[in-house]
């Protein structure tokens, strides 16, 4: 038979080895949900930070306290704590059973249940549940039930008690050593953080160790990288022509056309005055040549043809 449980009623445990089962539904936005134990002396205390159970530290020294870990299930999400309540230790009053979210509170868990299973029975049902509900919302860990002595047995108790500081909080309330960050290994490590990188020293050459110990050969810079200079224009060169008049080239290399080489160029496509004939030059460029300056005394008109006489 399952017993439905309220918060503050406790049950009788007839189990020697009992399972407790945290159980929620998924969902967009719900946090992951771990499930912890921590085993309390006599005292309501840790004996040391051994007696903590929990997801960096799964397995209890004496191996009567172990983390199974998180399965899916039909209903949802599972962590889960086993107790061989029979092998427990005597100094060992009671075993608390958490739940902790990292950092996110508990009004986003939906369905939080824990369950009590007796572990040797294959597929038996619960033997007792509680809906673990909390009471602000604002916690971030809880503990959902204990496990504690009454005379030579054990009983399961519902409680549902939070804090809003996390497990760390709750871990601490119970002796438990929460190691924080040293604020002097903080300021070393932000000076070391704000000290400029390291700057090569040479060597001052004028010290007697200087002088005494070997120095690396400098090395030498490389050499610049010559380009070869434009090529000069050569001497000579005839300017460019001008406007598209052709270019005057000296009296030596311009071509003669087959024609004898005039006294001087000629303008621009006219013909060369005529040489003397002292010179015995010839007419240029197929022109014929000018009449002699005295008339030849042989010179005769040509036959005429009849004339016309008036009437």
């Amino acid at each position: 038979m399952t017993h439905a449980m309220l918060k503050g009623s406790n049950v009788p445990l007839e189990a020697t080895t009992v399972r407790a089962v945290l159980r929620w539904s998924p969902g967009q936005g719900v946090p992951d949900v771990d499930a912890s134990a921590l085993l309390l002396g006599l005292d309501d205390r840790v004996r040391s930070d051994e007696d903590f159970v929990f997801y960096n530290q799964p397995r209890h020294p004496s191996g009567k306290v172990w983390r199974l870990g998180k399965k899916r299930v039909t209903e949802g999400l599972t962590d889960t704590i086993q107790t061989d309540l029979a092998g427990v230790e005597p100094g060992v009053g009671r075993i608390l059973l958490v739940a902790s979210a990292d950092g996110v509170t508990f009004d986003r868990v939906q369905a939080l249940r824990i369950l009590l299973y007796d572990a040797q029975a294959t597929d038996g049902d619960a033997l007792a549940y509680f809906d673990v509900k909390p009471e602000t919302g604002q916690e971030t860990a809880l503990i959902c039930g204990e496990l504690y002595r009454r005379g030579d047995g054990w009983k399961f108790r519902a409680l549902g008690e939070g804090y809003s500081n996390g497990l760390e909080g709750l871990a601490t309330d119970f002796g438990i050593s929460v190691e924080e960050p040293d604020p002097a290994d903080e300021s070393d490590a932000d000076a070391v953080a704000q000290q400029p990188p390291p700057t090569t020293q040479m060597p001052d050459r004028t010290a007697p160790e200087a002088l005494t110990r070997p120095q690396a050969p400098l090395v030498p810079p490389a050499p610049e990288v010559s380009r070869p200079l434009p090529p000069e224009r050569p001497a000579g060169v005839p300017a460019q022509p001008a406007y598209g008049y052709p270019p005057q080239q000296p009296a030596a290399t311009q071509p003669a056309y087959g024609y004898p080489q005039p006294a001087s160029p000629p303008a621009y496509g006219y013909p060369p005055a005529p040489a003397t004939a002292a010179a015995g030059a010839q007419a240029g460029y197929g022109f014929p040549p000018p009449a002699p300056a005295s008339p030849d005394p042989d010179f005769r008109l040509p036959p005429q043809g009849p004339q016309f006489i008036g009437r």
